[in-house]
């Protein structure tokens, strides 16, 4: 990955693929781009996220959408650092089964997902919503 200044406090990341994010501070000034402590929480949703679809369409559960939120508290003095991250998945489809979605979910944050893995020292909640399409 590369992480380009652009201008101000704004800067523009390649991933290995060549997609890019544009990045910003935080403050209200720089609000162009997606701030870090943010990205850092899409990643953790991203990649359990894509287990958990994959996982899901493997066992053949009729998944027809997937929502995943995440909040975080972080320090209040620099820098910052997340000392809770709260995940709460919601996923739509008719007749999914509920020990398959728990089982999916649990192989992702214990098993597969390297951003999950890394934040091993945070604490880490989660809730799971199953909706009827």
């Amino acid at each position: 990955v590369e992480l380009r200044w652009t201008q101000k406090l704004q800067f523009v990341g390649t991933d290995s693929t060549q997609h890019a994010i544009v990045l910003s501070a935080a403050n209200e000034e720089n609000r162009t781009g997606v701030k870090p402590s943010d990205l850092l929480l899409l990643a953790l949703a991203g990649c359990t996220a894509v287990d958990v679809v994959d996982i899901l369409r493997k066992k053949r559960q009729p998944l027809t959408g997937l929502t995943v939120r995440v909040s975080g508290e972080q320090d209040e003095d620099p820098p910052w650092a997340f000392r809770r991250i709260h995940l709460v998945y919601e996923l739509h489809g008719a007749g999914l089964a509920a020990q398959a979605v728990e089982q999916a979910v649990a192989l992702s944050e214990d098993k597969y997902c390297s951003v999950r893995a890394t934040l091993a020292n945070v604490e880490v909640t989660r809730e799971v919503h199953i909706l009827e399409a």
